[in-house]
C-alpha cells in the first residue's frame, strides 16, 4: 500500500495488479478515458476498439485481462462524465514524463487505427490531445510511423 502511495506521488506507471486493486488510479483511468475518447470519436465504438484499448491497458499497466476490462470500464465511464479532455491531459500532464506522453500518442494511434480507418475526428482528437499534453507534431508523426510499423500499415494510406 505504501509502494502504490509513493509510486503514485512520484508519477510512476503501475506495476502490476496489487497496485490497481479494486480501484484504479487517477492516471490509470485518465489515460483509459483518453484511449475510450480516441475509440469513440468517429462515433463508433466497434468491437475490435475495446480489445485493443484492453490489450494496451494489459501491456501498459501489466494488469490481468480482468483487471483490464475493468480499468477500461472505469475508462468508459470516466469519458462519458467528462465534458472536455483537460480533465485527463492534467493527470498525464501532471504525472508521465515526456517519454512516456509519447508512448500515450502510439497507444491513441493504435486505437484510432483499429479498424484500419483513420476518420478526420480521430485525426483531429490525435492533434488536439498532442498539444494538450505538449507533444509537438514532430513527435506525434513519427509515433505515427512507429505504429504504421508494428501494425504492418502502408504509411502512405
Amino acid at each position: 500500500m505504501i509502494d502504490s502511495i509513493r509510486s503514485w506521488i512520484n508519477g510512476g506507471w503501475s506495476k502490476g495488479r496489487e497496485e490497481i486493486g479494486k480501484r484504479p488510479d487517477g492516471l490509470q483511468v485518465a489515460l483509459a478515458g483518453l484511449l475510450v475518447e480516441a475509440a469513440c470519436s468517429d462515433d463508433r465504438f466497434d468491437t475490435a476498439e475495446p480489445e485493443v484499448i484492453a490489450r494496451l491497458l494489459e501491456r501498459r499497466f501489466n494488469l490481468s485481462h480482468p483487471d483490464a476490462y475493468a480499468l477500461l470500464a472505469a475508462g468508459e465511464s470516466a469519458a462519458s462524465e467528462a465534458a472536455e479532455l483537460f480533465r485527463f491531459t492534467k493527470t498525464i500532464n501532471e504525472r508521465l514524463s515526456f517519454a512516456r506522453r509519447v508512448e500515450l500518442i502510439e497507444m491513441l494511434w493504435e486505437v484510432a487505427y483499429s479498424d484500419g480507418v483513420l476518420n478526420e475526428y480521430e485525426d483531429s482528437l490525435l492533434r488536439r490531445v498532442g498539444g494538450l499534453i505538449y507533444v509537438p507534431d514532430r513527435e506525434r508523426g513519427m509515433a505515427r510511423h512507429r505504429v504504421f510499423k508494428r501494425l504492418g500499415l502502408d504509411p502512405e494510406s
